[in-house]
């Protein structure tokens, strides 16, 4: 018996996610079993235009989602503002029957906006970390990781993580083996050792509501090596130390310290991408005094070390 999986599709979204998962799951090897999966992408019958140009035509009306066994959302058209609310009954459905309810890149804030993450473990892009945690703050998210299982639910980071989360259903599904032998044809590592964390930018957060904390983000990113203290960043962001710990929560979900360890890391890799500065010499210049802490935070926060760091994104 076939195991059917719904991916909902829309005006504007990418290939990238949404091929991930049709290649890993659907695609037959003739050396292999079939791995038995029954893709059905479902959406407007008069079909959707991707952001690239390329059309696609649903076979099947969005309602499939409804009796999937296991539904793939590969993303929503816009996070900030349109979550794609109109799947919320059909996915909320899907949830209370049973169904795996699966997410890639930006597909978290569909099941977030029909309240299926709320005290749930999840993640997304490491992109929208900041709009995840002030729009769902209900949503317990581990925004390093690159999958993240909670019972029946499965979310993963963006782009090239939707071959990580198909590997990894294939796993759940059919054993190591055969999601080895899939991840070998696919030409990926069947896991991933590192975090997205490697791959996150300079954290440069614009809270809209909260001018003089914006504010104080920027002061303090453009002066990371600075030995800033906790009354020093309430006084630029015009508040009080408990007030500014609390809003760091709710903004980062850090503490004003580990954020700011967090800015000296990020500007590291920078530096490390770009330069041919020693490692020490980075550490130093990024306001870590000794080469050990500086190698301590950065394994902690990156998930590798900052030598492997630039063979990664810089080479030999």
């Amino acid at each position: 018996m076939s195991h059917v999986v719904a991916l909902p599709v829309y005006d504007g979204m990418t290939l990238l996610e949404y091929g991930a998962v049709v290649e890993a799951l659907g695609f037959r090897w003739p050396e292999l079993p079939e791995l038995g999966y029954e893709l059905r992408t479902c959406g407007p019958q008069t079909g959707v235009t991707t952001i690239s140009g390329a059309t696609l035509v649903p076979r099947y009306p969005i309602d499939a989602i409804a009796d999937a066994d296991t539904v793939v959302v590969t993303g929503v058209r816009d996070p900030y503002r349109d979550r794609c609310a109109e799947w919320a009954d059909l996915l909320r459905a899907a949830a209370t029957r049973g169904a795996r309810m699966v997410s890639v890149c930006t597909g978290a804030f569909a099941f977030a906006e029909a309240g299926l993450l709320d005290g749930r473990r999840a993640t997304t892009h490491w992109r929208h970390e900041h709009l995840m945690r002030s729009a769902f703050p209900a949503v317990d998210l581990n925004i390093a990781a690159i999958v993240v299982r909670d019972g029946n639910f499965v979310t993963s980071a963006g782009a090239s993580a939707g071959l990580d989360l198909s590997i990894a259903l294939i796993r759940d599904d059919h054993g190591v083996e055969r999601a080895n032998d899939v991840a070998r044809r696919l030409v990926v590592t069947p896991h991933r050792h590192a975090d997205q964390s490697q791959f996150v930018d300079v954290d440069r957060i614009q809270v809209r509501d909260d001018v003089d904390f914006t504010r104080m983000l920027d002061s303090v990113g453009d002066d990371v090596c600075r030995s800033w203290t906790v009354q020093e960043l309430a006084d630029e962001a015009n508040v009080s130390p408990r007030t500014l710990h609390r809003r760091f929560r709710a903004y980062t979900g850090f503490s004003p310290l580990d954020w700011l360890v967090r800015q000296r890391i990020r500007a590291a890799m920078s530096l490390l991408e770009r330069t041919d500065r020693p490692i020490e010499a980075i550490g130093r210049a990024t306001g870590f005094e000794a080469a050990e802490t500086f190698r301590y935070h950065f394994r902690r926060i990156a998930g590798t070390s900052p030598r492997d760091y630039r063979m990664s994104f810089r080479g030999a």
